[in-house]
């Protein structure tokens, strides 16, 4: 069964404002701990007021690593670069003395970058401190996406640690992406949606079913690292 736990809020801010507040203490708590705390987002449009919110968060932001769950492909000054948009968002005010480790890189494809990538992210210890995972109306996580080529090995437990590279089935575009095991290889893995159509979809990725056709679920099922959803309509 899955051990994820929910909070739910009455609107966007209410839930942008008391998550920013726990990731916060979460971060203060493992500076105090450990000197450092890292933090690993999504992009897309949910978690913007977030980061704005978050971005005013007082704390030692020069001992926090941020890096991304997965990115698209593109030029980091193309509007769907999720760099770009954490950069906008999140590394400003307070939050602008944060280190940022991006993705994309200059290699010719997600394929050829992801050695690269997977190196550069070894300057953040692990586990993560908090994993801010979305999810889509399909039920992918991070660039997890269903039928996808390579989703399979993705999800695949077993698989060590990586960044791998990925494909956006609809509108077909080349990502990169953390696998399951680098993203479950984390303290605290929060689940971050909003709206009445994406609650629909997590109570279904909730039920047993395949992974692969909603990969939320592999999130949602494993018993290693405890889960948390915000949501809010």
């Amino acid at each position: 069964m899955p051990h994820s736990h929910e909070h739910r809020f009455p609107d966007a801010l209410a839930l942008a404002n008391a998550l920013a507040g726990e990731l916060r203490v979460e971060l203060q708590e493992a500076i105090a701990a450990r000197g450092h705390a890292s933090l690993v987002v999504s992009g897309g449009r949910t978690p913007a007021l977030l980061f704005e919110q978050l971005s005013r968060e007082s704390l030692d932001w020069r001992k926090v690593w941020v890096t991304l769950a997965d990115e698209r492909w593109v030029d980091l000054q193309d509007p769907g670069s999720n760099e770009r948009m954490v950069r906008q968002t999140l590394l400003q005010n307070h939050a602008a003395a944060a280190q940022l480790i991006g993705m994309k890189n200059a290699a010719a494809s997600p394929a050829e970058g992801c050695d690269w990538c997977w190196r550069s992210l070894a300057r953040i210890a692990r586990p993560f401190d908090v994993v801010l995972l979305g999810m889509g109306d399909d039920g992918h996580t991070a660039s997890l996406f269903p039928q996808s080529p390579g989703i399979v090995a993705a999800l695949n437990a077993s698989n060590p640690p990586a960044c791998i590279a990925m494909q956006a089935p609809v509108a077909p575009e080349q990502r990169i992406s953390l696998n399951l095991t680098a993203l479950l290889d984390a303290r605290r893995v929060i689940l971050h949606i909003q709206g009445e159509g994406k609650w629909s979809v997590y109570q279904r990725a909730l039920q047993r079913g395949a992974v692969a056709e909603l990969p939320v679920r592999a999130v949602l099922h494993q018993q290693e690292t405890p889960v948390e959803v915000f949501w809010s309509p």
